[in-house]
């Protein structure tokens, strides 16, 4: 076996999981260049587009043109990547059009399917991508956000349909302040809009944020694992100087950390991740997709409301990070060996 897979001892026939990143994540200036060269060297084949300068501006992928779309593909080419998913911020708006204090933007519903959905499964098909990453909405800030559960499946419902239209998966992320900002809230919103090209996310870092330690984490992953397809991979280590109000102030999160020294409790959850993998893997594929995605987004520089910033340097130590505690799990992934190197020269 070439020595870029590290297999399982005891489940030799476990699929692997499949790499991936937040390419702006890695790059200090933004540029596709410089994101796609580090994502090649750290041995990744596949990455989230989300913030992105291709001809020396600095978009969002929502916001390219028709010829940056292309150019991006071309050069996706290049480097052999292929899309994970668009790192969409569809969903982050408000559910209801109520000042709250916050910034946050409301759009009247049928005109945010017709318009900026469509627009993120424009850019799927423009960079050959299956899947669509989004949220669930804004309830009114410092609101309980149960009783607004309903109104939110309604619109997630159709944003999914939406997108099966087009043979899009909706996946929607697990996120403070949104009305999925746990494992509970997140497996009941899939239960009840029940919708196969929907998967859920689970990202440890953005539950640890809201000072859940490991096993608190483990019970929220657990809550959702039935519904999952992706994960993100990002840890936070809980600050006892932040009081916890029930609202994260994004903005000031600055303990983010490698996935194997925080509290999200990531070897907890793999361990348990690992006997259910096959069942994973196997409705992704039916999804077509290529398999279950853990997806580098660490923010070891910081991070906000819309991205996160890690470095040449950071995404390195996260992606070892992330592999360590794979290799400790028992969980096979792969990265580019010579093999691959040889079949892009056409050898």
């Amino acid at each position: 076996m070439p020595p870029q897979t590290r297999p399982n001892a005891t489940s030799p026939a476990l699929p692997p999981v499949i790499l991936s990143a937040f390419a702006d994540e890695a790059a200090n200036s933004k540029s596709v260049v410089e994101q796609f060269a580090v994502l090649a060297a750290l041995g990744l084949q596949y990455y989230s587009p989300r913030f992105l300068s291709v001809s020396g501006e600095v978009k969002n992928v929502m916001k390219l043109d028709k010829a940056e779309l292309k150019t991006v593909r071309k050069m996706q080419d290049d480097y052999g990547l292929k899309v994970t998913s668009i790192g969409s911020p569809i969903g982050k708006v408000k559910l209801l059009d109520i000042d709250d204090g916050s910034h946050n933007r409301f759009v009247p519903f049928d005109k945010y399917l017709k318009e900026e959905v469509s627009v993120a499964i424009d850019r799927a098909h423009a960079l050959d991508a299956k899947m669509i990453r989004g949220f669930s909405f804004y309830h009114p800030r410092g609101t309980d956000p149960k009783p607004h559960v309903a109104k939110a499946v309604e619109q997630l419902s159709a944003i999914a349909e939406r997108c099966a239209k087009d043979g899009v998966v909706y996946a929607l992320e697990v996120e403070a302040n949104l009305i999925g900002q746990n494992g509970q809230l997140m497996a009941e919103l899939a239960r009840k809009i029940n919708q196969p090209n929907l998967v859920c996310i689970f990202d440890g870092g953005n539950i640890s944020s809201q000072n859940y330690d490991c096993l608190d984490c483990l019970d929220e992953y657990r809550a959702m694992r039935k519904h999952l397809g992706y994960f993100h991979i990002k840890d936070y280590r809980i600050d006892p100087s932040l009081e916890w109000t029930g609202v994260v102030d994004e903005e000031r999160l600055k303990n983010f950390v490698p996935a194997d020294l925080g509290d999200s409790g990531h070897e907890l959850i793999f361990r348990d991740l690992r006997d259910h993998l096959p069942q994973i893997d196997r409705k992704m594929k039916k999804l077509g997709l290529p398999g279950m995605f853990l997806e580098l987004e660490p923010h070891l520089k910081g991070g906000g409301q819309f991205g996160g910033f890690s470095g040449p340097d950071g995404l390195g130590v996260a992606c070892r990070s992330l592999c360590r505690l794979l290799d400790y799990a028992g969980i096979p992934y792969e990265l580019r060996g010579f093999d691959h190197i040889r079949a892009a020269r056409g050898f």
